[in-house]
């Protein structure tokens, strides 16, 4: 397999469904460009048009956001709330460790006038989940995935609000598969149920684990969701996507606390905060594509101007696939695994294709440049 990177910025063609041009340039950098042909007060003016459809005359909820208490998620609230006069109702499905930085953010927040669906689910079956994940897919978060997905339209159905508002679509923003002109405006449930939850939880039963259990990241029917007329937009359709300037933002408004020190696999110490597993989840990344989170991170930030390709190199090569040892036993408590264990399935993920073991260690067959 040959392994190329992006000649802007650093994303590798081992990204699941990114698209690379003859000219050596990810689909993410394109549509970067391509974003930058678009004339935004027009789309404003759209945003507006929208909230003055659904805005609530009656005082009650009259949009969904689904809400993690970062930065993105929140500065979306902020703005919904205080510049366009909508009711924001935020939904959260909670992390699987939940982080005592990510309360705080969001204890914060809320104090600032919103209100918020928390759900936690089922621990006992949540463990169960991340466990069998994690060996069979590399994967902890599969379930809380479906969970994030499902519950919004849920509670959207059940409250009969008909607008919500997502962050960004991410396979335009960072590089995947682009369905349609407009994918990167309207969320496409089916789409949702394809790329991003993957299999039916109904699936997931198992010995220790009934349909009753899996209920929390059952999607609803797309049918329910015709009838109900629930249309989701992505908020990054209507102003230029910023990680960068969402984490000003939001500083700017809210006592919004970051991380004391860098996160475990990158250099930045502000982006997804809220789960003490997310460390994991990007480790394995880089076991199964050969990048992790600094090169995402820095990526993202190369594409909107904040940081030089070859500073975000430095970063990928000083931090990228740095083990995820702060919380690491917390985390092995929650997957019931020990450090034995971890490590076989480690090697069990670790893409042949892109590693080759030298001695009793691992190293990847190409190099980030």
């Amino acid at each position: 397999m040959k392994i190329i990177n992006c000649k802007i910025c650093l994303t590798p063609n081992t990204r699941p469904r990114v698209k690379f041009g003859g000219d050596g340039i990810c689909n993410a950098c394109h549509y970067k460009d391509e974003k930058n042909k678009i004339n935004w007060d027009d789309r404003k003016v759209e945003l507006e048009e929208i909230c003055n459809k659904f805005r609530s005359k009656t005082n009650d909820y009259d949009c969904i956001v689904p809400w993690s208490g970062g930065k993105d998620s929140s500065s979306i609230a902020y703005k919904l709330k205080f510049n366009h006069g909508m009711n924001p109702l935020l939904v959260t499905f909670s992390p699987l460790l939940p982080s005592n930085v990510g309360v705080q953010n969001r204890k914060n927040f809320l104090s600032l006038g919103f209100d918020n669906i928390y759900f936690y689910p089922n621990e006992k079956v949540s463990k169960l989940l991340a466990k069998r994940f994690f060996i069979e897919r590399g994967n902890p978060k599969v379930h809380w995935d479906a969970g994030i997905n499902s519950l919004p339209i849920k509670v959207a159905c059940e409250k009969n609000i008909k607008l919500v508002f997502y962050a960004e679509h991410g396979e335009s923003e960072y590089g995947g598969r682009v369905l349609n002109k407009d994918s990167d405006k309207i969320r496409n449930f089916e789409e949702v149920i394809e790329n991003q939850i993957g299999d039916d939880p109904k699936n997931w039963v198992s010995d220790e684990i009934n349909e009753f259990d899996l209920q929390p990241y059952v999607y609803p029917e797309i049918s329910l969701i015709k009838e109900k007329k629930i249309t989701a937009y992505y908020y990054s359709y209507f102003e230029k996507w910023d990680i960068h300037r969402n984490y000003e933002f939001i500083k700017d408004k809210m006592e919004f606390i970051e991380n004391k020190k860098r996160i475990s696999g990158t250099f930045q110490n502000y982006d997804s905060l809220d789960d003490y597993i997310d460390p994991l989840y990007y480790y394995m990344q880089y076991i199964k594509f050969g990048f992790g989170r600094a090169l995402r991170d820095a990526s993202r930030l190369i594409r909107n101007n904040h940081l030089k390709r070859q500073e975000g190199l430095q970063y990928v090569k000083s931090y990228d696939g740095e083990f995820p040892d702060v919380e690491f036993q917390a985390v092995l408590n929650y997957l019931n695994l020990s450090s034995e264990e971890f490590n076989e399935m480690v090697d069990k993920h670790r893409n042949d294709e892109i590693w080759e073991k030298s001695g009793n260690t691992h190293k990847l067959k190409f190099e980030i440049k």
